[in-house]
């Protein structure tokens, strides 16, 4: 897949780095309510170092997809914990229900979880365009 409209790199990520985000763990995802308050929610993603894209699989009525659509170009981060190593993925979230996109988001889902995400009605994929990348740990 093709690096998201400009942008001319993805951000470098080390070995250690590209391996804690391909094990099958939870991370939270913190997207702006309209009235800019946070919203936290755990969710499983999955992270494509070629592209810098990290996906979350989701429905467009969620409140994390509601509040990247209410605010175009605005940010979005996912931080994956397990111990005391940590890695945050930041950058600009969208939503799509483009067929491709989503069925990018799902192969990639599937892979790192060993089963297909949930199916439901309204299924998006919200995706993250990383342009920084912090860890501690990793």
């Amino acid at each position: 897949m093709s690096l998201p409209r400009g942008r001319t790199r993805a951000p470098e990520v080390s070995a250690s780095v590209e391996a804690f985000l391909t094990e099958p763990l939870t991370a939270t995802l913190t997207t702006l309510r309209p009235d800019g308050s946070p919203h936290v929610a755990p969710v499983r993603f999955t992270w494509d170092a070629a592209s810098g894209l990290a996906r979350v699989m989701t429905v467009v009525t969620s409140r994390k997809a509601r509040n990247v659509l209410a605010n175009p170009g605005g940010r979005a981060v996912l931080c994956q914990v397990e111990g005391f190593s940590w890695v945050t993925l930041e950058g600009t979230g969208t939503v799509s229900d483009d067929p491709a996109r989503v069925a990018e988001g799902v192969k990639r889902y599937a892979k790192r979880y060993w089963s297909a995400p949930p199916n439901p009605p309204g299924r998006v994929v919200l995706e993250i365009a990383v342009d920084r990348v912090m860890n501690l740990n990793t």
